[in-house]
């Protein structure tokens, strides 16, 4: 048998089984015998399975979904002198009160954050403004020591009692209030 016949041999033997009918088989005498129970050719063609591997499958719904996540990162300790060195020089007795504001800020307007006392963050705006951040009870501030991640929503703000701070080290916090920084002089 040469190489081009032993190739076609397995074809050959398939074809005379789809071509005599849905429920005959040839048998080696070349007679047309009836199918073994439980088989049915018009279910098994040839190449069926082949063909089927290649057809494209149906697919079910898609959903496409965007997150968008910002790093605020922290102050190096030269950058917030530089921000405090173009102030005018405060007399000593000046500190820093926290007063109302309101309950969101623009996350664009966010330069840097820093640790602060009592379970707050000090975040340093662009418009040179400082915001006190209290975190939730179950928070410490110690652990946004390299800043923080917080997810962008559609208006684009830091919200209290709405969005979650996620720190570079792993901790998950809620900002439960938002201060203003002003100096007040004794």
């Amino acid at each position: 048998m040469t190489n081009f016949a032993a190739l076609l041999a397995p074809i050959a033997l398939l074809l005379p089984a789809a071509v005599a009918g849905e429920h005959a088989s040839l048998t080696p005498g070349g007679e047309v015998a009836a199918a073994p129970a439980g088989f049915d050719a018009a279910q098994h063609q040839p190449f069926e399975t082949f063909f089927d591997s290649y057809r494209p499958r149906a697919q079910g719904q898609v959903r496409v979904t965007q997150r968008v996540v910002i790093r605020i990162t922290a102050r190096p300790q030269e950058s917030r002198e530089n921000l405090s060195a173009e102030l005018p020089r405060q007399p000593a007795e000046a500190h820093l009160e926290e007063r109302k504001m309101g309950k969101c800020i623009p996350i664009e307007g966010i330069a840097g954050v820093e640790p602060g006392p009592e379970n707050r963050l000090i975040l340093h705006m662009r418009d040179r403004t400082l915001v006190s951040a209290v975190l939730g009870k179950e928070c410490s501030a110690r652990e946004f020591y390299l800043g923080f991640y917080v997810e962008r929503r559609d208006d684009g703000k830091l919200c209290v009692k709405r969005d979650k701070l996620q720190s570079r080290a792993g901790a998950t916090c809620e900002v439960s209030q938002l201060r203003r920084l002003v100096v007040v002089r004794n």
